[in-house]
């Protein structure tokens, strides 16, 4: 068997910081049978980080821990918001998203976030205004173990966006026609998610 087909065998995990967002470093043993540890993020619990790596390990599929929705306006306008991003000290362009709330439905989540973020919330008037993608993402697998939940949604304008005190977001929308020419003159910091899903929008109109 080739040695880079097999996987290494979790052994512990250690959390080295507490917070919001928690440091912890993993254990593992290599195929060969060497010892490696490794930097993680995550915001989970040690309890609730080990298991959801054991699961990992048994093939089950992961749970999101948060919503990411790429809203449509009836016109074909997609709605994106530019947020300050403190880790950046720069504003940052993204679609709109949020974390789930413990034993909350994507879909509640979803037109949460939107509503706080945009002051847009889902169509009423359309029977399937939400498409989920069939599989949960993760963010950064490098540094993180957070799950992402994108959705595709029909949205409409229902009031002003109220984001969280410490939150600055300016909702914009851009026309499916200028998202080329958005895309090639955009020097704002933007997200890899919204970058790739514009490209998407782009090739397809191609």
């Amino acid at each position: 068997m080739n040695p880079a087909s097999e996987k290494p065998t979790f052994v512990d995990l250690e959390l080295k910081a507490d917070g919001w967002i928690k440091k912890y470093v993993l254990h593992y043993e290599l195929p060969d049978g060497r010892r490696f540890s490794y930097d993680s993020a995550s915001r989970k619990s040690p309890e609730v980080y080990r298991a959801e790596l054991e699961a990992r390990n048994r093939g089950e599929a992961p749970i999101a821990d948060a919503v990411c929705v790429v809203p449509q306006t009836r016109e074909g306008a997609l709605v994106l918001i530019k947020e300050f991003r403190y880790p950046l000290n720069s504003w940052c362009i993204a679609f709109p998203a949020g974390l789930i709330d413990p034993g909350e439905d994507p879909a509640h989540s979803i037109d949460r976030e939107l509503r706080e973020e945009t002051g847009y919330a889902l169509r009423t008037d359309l029977e399937n205004a939400l498409e989920l993608l069939p599989q949960v993402g993760f963010s950064s697998a490098g540094l993180t173990d957070e799950t992402i939940q994108v959705a595709f949604a029909q949205v409409e304008k229902v009031a002003d966006a109220t984001p969280e005190d410490s939150e600055l977001i300016l909702p914009f929308e851009i026309a499916l026609e200028d998202i080329p020419r958005f895309l090639a003159t955009n020097t704002t910091p933007i997200s890899t998610r919204a970058q790739l899903i514009l490209d998407g929008f782009a090739r397809h109109r191609k």
